[in-house]
């Protein structure tokens, strides 16, 4: 009741009200500040901490002052500006020290003690002011009623800060708050309460109500100046994290060069979309788009201009969309599309008003082009029910419109593009089969003619499949050479063959396959060179094997790399002769080792008269510009007589020996003899008296 009586009867309640408004304005700010520092590190949580300090001491102070000037001491007052502006100073920098323990991490009740220490700060903040009021008169103090003050400062700001740092869910954010006026109020009036002033007659004249009401009000807004700092400074931060934010978010939703969506945030639209469809029982078209020439744009006029075609692709994708249509970029010159639909017409409309745009001609900077494109179209549901599915199907169809140079849009159709999905899912597991080491090798024997002794092995790769069993060569080559894959795994079929046939009793010469792209490697001749050291093969008894359309595809670069490989020692046949282009400025361009006459020619060569006369023919240029040749394909002893009777050189096929793992032709012990066993007795001995005889 003193405290009441004190705070009705010796105070102006209109100035009460306005210390009362500084307070509760300067705690809110503080506090957002506060959980403003808490929520930064380093210089930032420095930064934010003394802005919390200066906001809540000065609103303290101001609080403490204008409660000063409403305080009617019946006496003449005065303020000591010295010991005043100590108790600002104490005010701030007692904030800021409990503040920033606070929000230490190094104690478990760092909140609380921090919080005690910013009520320690304001009870001596007070009775540093009540040291600068000078009254003339004598002041007699109530210690009871000081002990309170200070006790209930303390304890107040303790609970206010422990609840702002903590968060803590059992209070609301009102009512930290409410403690922390309360901190500061009931610390000034139970003060206020413990003092009683008896004035003394002296020559002092009393202040002007007025101008400690203006002083009041002055104080009151330097205050609130201080606050709006804070203020101020708080939503300068809010507003640029929110910008910061947007843009951060527009930069992981969109393409950074076109604008466009990108492909988070095309997939995540699409999820949206699914939904929606199935809400309303909706059709949905999945859009796969590829630019055609968009290459030839980036070789011949550089990235430059490659962008500017790009942004100009999108700038008139964006502007022909209409409702229920998105467009996103998802690669480099990949770009998806979505149409919400019921009826068909609508989906042709949108796709015809595609491929009207993408074909558009342009012009960039000084030449005019165009793009093109392959469109690719898979609708929710007949082509599938989820996102993986839908783009997976409009993309099989976009690749199939890229291979029709007929057609810029394919629809998805089920036969069609599974076999493309297939021929994809062969090319993921060819590639886990070579990290797996589930390739093998097999070898099949290659045979003098006239003598049947063994002249070699050539070696022939071999695929089992854990679930489609074996997989042949013509299946799963093309796909590896497609997809760049043929690389990893010719160095594979090269280094093995050497190491295995490096091991052999008999220096037998074995016959290596290289596909056309592996020229594309930057050093063949140094890729086989070191394969040769690293293994320890002699390089005599290696044999490559190449087609003509090796050769053709760029005959300068082919003719210089087969050179250095033969200066290694190796030597180099041209397979698959009589077949293709079969050209004789190839064999006068390159002296080949060995001329490979394709197996076509066997299979008619006992009941066709033009096949036994090309193959005939083919000797005789053999035997001309003394290249040995090989005859492929040999399954009867019929066949083998002609080959004989013509004098060919040598023989390869079934009926001479299959390709088997070598293994099975080199046992671990009695190498050659096996071997020999195995092969010498394909000549049957009548025909070997017949040759003897001729």
């Amino acid at each position: 009741m003193r405290v009441i009586s004190c705070i009705a009867t010796e105070h102006n309640l209109w100035l009460v009200l306005l210390a009362a408004f500084v307070c509760v304005s300067g705690v809110a700010v503080a506090l957002r500040l506060l959980r403003k520092a808490g929520e930064n590190r380093g210089v930032q949580k420095g930064g934010w901490l003394f802005l919390t300090a200066v906001a809540a001491g000065a609103s303290i102070w101001c609080t403490h002052f204008i409660a000063m000037l409403a305080f009617d001491a019946g006496a003449p007052i005065s303020f000591d500006p010295i010991l005043t502006m100590i108790s600002l100073v104490i005010a701030v920098g007692g904030c800021g020290y409990g503040f920033a323990a606070a929000l230490s991490r190094k104690i478990r009740l760092a909140p609380e003690f921090g919080g005690a220490a910013v009520g320690v700060a304001i009870a001596a903040m007070h009775y540093t002011g009540m040291l600068a009021y000078r009254v003339d008169g004598i002041v007699d103090w109530d210690t009871n009623y000081v002990i309170a003050s200070v006790a209930m400062s303390v304890v107040f700001a303790s609970l206010a800060i422990g609840q702002a740092v903590r968060r803590s869910r059992k209070f609301s954010a009102w009512a930290g708050l409410g403690l922390f006026t309360l901190a500061i109020v009931s610390l000034h009036f139970t003060a206020m309460a413990a003092v009683s002033v008896t004035p003394m007659s002296t020559r002092m004249a009393f202040t002007e109500p007025a101008i400690l009401q203006a002083m009041a009000v002055a104080v009151a807004v330097v205050g609130m100046m201080i606050v709006g700092t804070g203020v101020v400074s708080y939503i300068i931060d809010a507003q640029t994290s929110e910008e910061s934010y947007r843009r951060l978010q527009h930069m992981a939703l969109n393409d950074a060069l076109t604008g466009l969506p990108n492909r988070t945030s095309f997939s995540s639209h699409l999820d949206n979309e699914i939904e929606r469809a199935k809400e309303n029982d909706s059709k949905l078209a999945v859009i796969g788009i590829d630019l055609d020439r968009f290459k030839e744009i980036n070789d011949l006029r550089g990235h430059k201009a490659g962008d500017e075609a790009l942004k100009l692709v999108a700038r008139r994708l964006t502007r022909m969309l209409g409702d229920g249509e998105f467009v996103a970029r998802v690669g480099g010159d990949e770009f998806a599309a979505m149409k919400r639909f019921t009826e068909q017409a609508d989906l042709l409309d949108f796709v015809a008003r595609l491929k009207d745009t993408l074909f558009q001609p342009m012009r960039i900077d000084d030449f005019d082009c165009a793009t093109g494109a392959s469109i690719g179209v898979a609708v929710y549901p007949q082509d599938g029910e989820n996102q993986e599915r839908l783009v997976s199907n409009a993309d099989l169809a976009m690749y199939r419109a890229k291979a029709d140079v007929t057609r810029a849009i394919c629809f998805y159709e089920l036969r069609m593009d599974e076999a493309s999905r297939t021929r994809q899912t062969l090319a993921r597991d060819l590639r886990r089969a070579l990290e797996l080491d589930q390739l093998e090798l097999h070898y099949q024997v290659q045979t003098s003619v006239s003598t049947g002794e063994i002249r070699g092995f050539e070696v022939l790769l071999r695929w089992t499949h854990p679930e489609r069993g074996h997989v042949p060569p013509s299946e799963f080559i093309p796909i590896a050479e497609e997809n760049g894959l043929i690389m990893a795994i010719g160095e594979w079929v090269l280094r093995t063959a050497c190491r295995q046939a490096a091991s052999w009793d008999k220096p037998y010469k074995i016959a290596v396959n290289l596909s056309p792209v592996q020229f594309a490697h930057p050093d063949l001749a140094s890729l086989v060179k070191n394969i040769l050291t690293e293994t320890g093969f002699d390089a005599r008894r290696l044999e490559l094997e190449i087609t003509e359309s090796t050769i053709i595809a760029d005959k300068v670069r082919t003719l210089q790399t087969l050179r250095r490989i033969r200066e290694l020692g190796v030597t180099i046949a041209l397979d698959d002769f009589g077949v293709g282009y079969s050209s004789l400025d190839t064999l006068r361009s390159f002296p080949f080792d060995k001329i490979k006459l394709d197996r076509s020619f066997m299979s008619e060569l006992e009941e066709n008269p033009q096949a036994k006369a090309i193959v005939r023919a083919v000797l005789t240029l053999g035997k001309s510009l003394n290249i040995p040749v090989l005859a492929e394909g040999v399954e009867t002893d019929d066949q083998l007589t002609i080959l004989q009777t013509e004098l060919c050189d040598e023989a390869q096929g079934f009926f001479l020996g299959r390709p088997k793992p070598v293994e099975q032709i080199f046992g671990l012990e009695g190498a050659d003899s096996d071997a020999d066993q195995q092969f010498s007795g394909r000549m049957p001995l009548a025909r070997m008296a017949r040759k003897q005889v001729a």
